[in-house]
């Protein structure tokens, strides 16, 4: 089985803050899988540490109000290219993230409330026709 899985889940200090969502779950349930380590704002080169950022009205801005969406939009399309051309049959992608949220995400008020919804890479995933899971569904 082939699985595609968010960097910062797999420990790579990826994330906006610079740190990472190391999941040993995740990990755990991986371990006789091919894995396959993916991140969209690595991919388009996006700095680490970089500002917080959530989906406002369907775009994203950063926590100083700065619309960041086509960076973010780049990252996720950047990201489907690589992948394209690979049989993947799974894809577990880090929770509340603009990019890769796939139950839940931030709500645009920088205040860590919670919304149903998918980020930018996991809505075209699932629009692509992958089956995408939160790292969250890992418990």
């Amino acid at each position: 089985m082939k699985v595609l899985v968010s960097s910062c889940i797999m420990g790579k200090n990826c994330k906006y803050n610079g740190k990472n969502n190391l999941n040993t779950k995740v990990i755990e349930f991986l371990k006789d899988k091919e894995v396959i380590e993916i991140c969209p704002e690595l991919l388009a080169n996006m700095p680490i540490p970089r500002l917080s950022a959530e989906l406002v009205n369907g775009v994203v801005m950063d926590i100083q109000g700065n619309n960041v969406d086509k960076d973010y939009r780049h990252a996720a399309q950047l990201a489907l290219e690589k992948i394209k051309e690979l049989e993947i049959d799974l894809v577990i992608l880090q929770s509340r993230s603009p990019t890769c949220g796939v139950n839940h995400i931030y709500d645009g008020s920088f205040t860590g409330k919670l919304v149903d919804g998918q980020g930018l890479f996991a809505q075209a995933l699932i629009k692509a026709g992958y089956k995408v899971l939160d790292s969250e569904d890992f418990k």
